[in-house]
Parts: C-alpha cells; sequence; structure tokens
C-alpha cells in the first residue's frame, strides 16, 4: 500500500470514525442510563485522533514538509487539535455533553475535507518560496492548535448557555471549582443538598451566610451562599435541577480553562506570523484580512478573559462572548480565505 492509497483510506476512516463518534455520544446523552457510551464515545475520539495523526504522518512523509501548506491539510490538523482538547476537556469534566458538541463539529470538518473539498487540493504539491520556511512548522502549527482550543472552550460556553436556558445564573468561584450559586431571587444548592438550618451572616464572613445542609443522609456538610436582601422573595422552587446546575458550574469551569489555554497559543502563534512575516515580506505587520481578523480573535478573548479575570464575570455574559468567539474564529480561520485574496492565500479554493 503506498502512501497516496494509505491517506486516502485513513481520511475516510477519520470520518466514519467522527460519524459514529458522533452517534455514540448523541445516544449517551438521551440515554443516560447507557454507561457503556461514555466509553465507547472516549474511544471512538482516540482511535479517530490517533487515524488523522497517522494521516498527517504519512503526509509528511511523502511530501517532505509539515502538512499544513493547503487547506486540505489545515482542516485535518484542526480536526486532530479538537479531538485532542476535546479529550482533555472530556477528563478533566468527567461529562458526555463535551462529547455531543465537539464530536459533530470535528466531523463536520472532516467531511468538509474528504467530501467536498475537490480532488485537486487534496493532492500534495510543491511548496511554493514563501512557505519554505522552518517558520512554517513553528507559526501555523500553534495557531492551528489555538483555533481548536478556543473552539473547544467556545463550544462549551455555548452549551452552558444551552443548560442554564440563557438565564442570568451566577456562579460563585466556579472557576476554582467552588459549589455556591446566586440567582435573580433564587438559592441554588448543588446536587443532593437540602438546607435545614440557616444563620444570620457575621462580621467574620464577610456578609455570606452559612446554611447547614444534609448531604444524603451522609453527615452535615457547611455551604457559602451569597447573602439574599430579607425584602427579596425567595422562590420555593428552583428554576433549574440540581443536577442542571452542577453541570453548568462544570461547564463554565472547563470552558474558562481550555480558552485560557488556547489564549497565549494564540499570542504566541500570532508573534511567531509577525516574526516570519518581516523575514519573508520584510513587514511585520500589513494588515492582511488574516492578520486582521487574528487580531480580531485575540481582542475577543482577551476581553474575555480579562472579564472573568479581573472584573469576575461569571455565567452568562462571558459565555455569549465567548459564543461571539467561536464565530470570529472560524472567519479568522475559514471566512477570510472564502470572501477575499491575501498574502495568506494557500488556502484559497474557489
Amino acid at each position: 500500500m503506498n502512501l497516496v492509497v494509505l491517506q486516502n483510506w485513513l481520511d475516510n476512516a477519520s470520518f466514519a470514525l467522527l460519524f459514529c463518534t458522533m452517534l455514540v455520544y448523541w445516544v449517551g446523552a438521551a440515554f443516560p442510563s447507557l454507561w457503556v457510551t461514555a466509553a465507547l464515545g472516549t474511544a471512538g475520539m482516540v482511535i479517530a485522533n490517533l487515524c488523522i495523526a497517522a494521516l498527517l504522518g504519512a503526509r509528511w512523509i511523502e511530501a517532505g514538509y509539515f502538512p499544513l501548506s493547503n487547506l486540505y491539510e489545515s482542516l485535518f490538523f484542526l480536526t486532530w487539535g479538537i479531538t485532542a482538547v476535546h479529550l482533555i476537556a472530556e477528563n478533566s469534566s468527567r461529562s458526555r455533553l463535551v462529547g455531543v458538541v465537539t464530536a459533530p463539529v470535528a466531523m463536520g470538518i472532516a467531511a468538509f475535507a474528504t467530501l467536498t473539498l475537490p480532488a485537486t487540493m487534496q493532492v500534495s504539491e510543491p511548496l511554493v518560496p514563501a512557505l519554505k520556511s522552518n517558520w512554517l512548522m513553528m507559526h501555523v502549527s500553534v495557531m492551528m492548535l489555538s483555533y481548536s482550543a478556543l473552539m473547544v472552550g467556545s463550544l462549551l460556553a455555548i452549551t452552558f448557555l444551552i443548560v442554564t436556558r440563557g438565564q442570568n445564573i451566577q456562579l460563585q468561584g466556579s472557576s476554582l471549582g467552588t459549589g455556591g450559586y446566586r440567582s435573580n431571587g433564587y438559592k441554588l444548592l448543588k446536587a443532593g443538598e437540602l438546607v435545614t438550618q440557616p444563620s444570620t451572616p457575621s462580621p467574620e464572613n464577610n456578609g455570606f451566610s452559612r446554611l447547614e445542609t444534609s448531604n444524603n443522609g451522609h453527615g452535615t456538610a457547611v455551604l457559602d451562599l451569597v447573602t439574599v436582601a430579607e425584602t427579596q422573595n425567595i422562590a420555593s422552587s428552583e428554576t433549574l435541577s440540581p443536577q442542571r446546575l452542577s453541570l453548568a458550574e462544570t461547564l463554565d469551569n472547563i470552558s474558562y480553562r481550555i480558552i485560557g489555554l488556547g489564549f497565549p497559543l494564540l499570542t504566541i502563534g500570532i508573534i511567531a506570523g509577525g516574526v516570519w512575516a518581516n523575514e519573508a515580506w520584510g513587514s511585520y505587520w500589513s494588515w492582511d484580512p488574516k492578520e486582521t481578523w487574528a487580531l480580531i480573535t485575540w481582542l475577543v478573548f482577551a476581553a474575555y478573559l480579562h472579564s472573568r479575570i479581573t472584573r469576575g464575570w461569571q455565567g452568562r455574559k462571558p459565555a455569549i462572548l465567548a459564543a461571539g468567539g467561536f464565530v470570529v474564529v472560524w472567519i479568522c480561520y475559514l471566512g477570510v480565505n472564502i470572501l477575499g485574496k491575501g498574502l495568506h492565500s494557500y488556502g484559497w479554493f474557489f
């Protein structure tokens, strides 16, 4: 079997695996009692990741350069990055919902590369002079990994908005894994906890009230909640179930951490691109459409992290900002190549 035939087999196998994995995750979400779907979904993602890695490796051996020179190669590298970041996020969150949103995106990208792109774009060709540089691996690979992480983090933020039904719920200390919640007119507790004895706030806890809670009959736990004004009416029933609230906390936390991983990669990639541009074209920055949208992407996620770290935003507001970032990343990566040409024209396919 020559390398070209192997590549054709691997790209089709990757698409088929991701499609089946997507179905497994969806079935697992619809029928949570089927515990085996979680293991099957993770196994499917691992095998798909390895298949794509083998595809890129075979491409590298055949062409003699790092496989990021055209749209077909970059799409599969992006898919590989998404599956890798998915495995990190899933292992951290222990939630099958991660695969429910990441698997269809990875499958769609693989399908676009395999079934939509013309055959001429799927064939490796000699590098143009501008790409014959060691910066190809340094700049483009880091940018693609940053796109992967930012996409997964944004998808989890969108999932958070769906789980919370778009309600303005503030998760107290969710980035640090704590469990208190506050909502408009509701005291929200973690799953399995029942308030048995409220107490008044004291000066020592800076306006927080402490509630003695019964934790499924296994002793007493103490949960700190933000004090609600006496004039505020507290509903007797929660708008969201405790399970949804616990899931929302996890999604918010993992989304924040994954975006926190992708942002420095994006920063390094932009800096490396500037150095490469100066070497190739004599200018660090030329306001090429790709460069402009890379800067916009950086600003959007810088605003997200600033709102989380400096302003202390959590919940709906930063999630909406991250959801907008998902669109911006796609415009930067693919939209620029569709809507217009520039110095970064190697991915153009019209």
